[in-house]
């Protein structure tokens, strides 16, 4: 405990956290002022599923924030949709998308986008494989 002229004791770590307005340090912060992921143009759906790559270095690297070793840490735990990221790091999904270009860009995490509706089949074919199963 940190003790305040102003005011009551307080746990270390809580002059970041404003209990009204949320933590104190803001997006663009955690991305260095970037919107968009990666010099690629990348785009993470909010489905896309993240894998982390099982040659990726450690999460020790200098080139990895506390913010990319958290989305590494959940990643690691299994296979995660950019929204549940975004949701298990409590940060807004931009941010979380930034810091994924930047995972995959080091190699640390793939990327699966999800199948387009064209590529999907058609219902009806499958409507028929399902009654042509129950008829067995």
């Amino acid at each position: 405990m940190t003790e305040d002229m102003t005011g009551p004791p307080r746990e270390p770590g809580s002059q970041w956290y404003d209990n009204e307005a949320g933590p104190l340090v803001r997006p663009y912060a955690m991305t260095g002022g970037r919107t968009k992921p990666g010099p690629t143009g990348v785009r993470f759906d909010l489905i896309a599923l993240v894998t982390l790559e099982p040659g990726a270095p450690g999460t020790d690297g200098a080139a990895l924030g506390p913010e990319h070793r958290a989305l590494v840490a959940l990643c690691r735990k299994e296979t995660q949709s950019v929204a549940e990221l975004s949701a298990g790091a409590d940060l807004p999904v931009g941010v979380v998308r930034v810091l994924l270009g930047d995972l995959l860009e080091l190699g640390r995490v793939s990327v699966s986008r999800p199948v387009p509706p064209a590529q999907l089949p058609d219902e009806r074919i499958l409507r028929e494989v399902i009654e042509g199963l129950r008829a067995l």
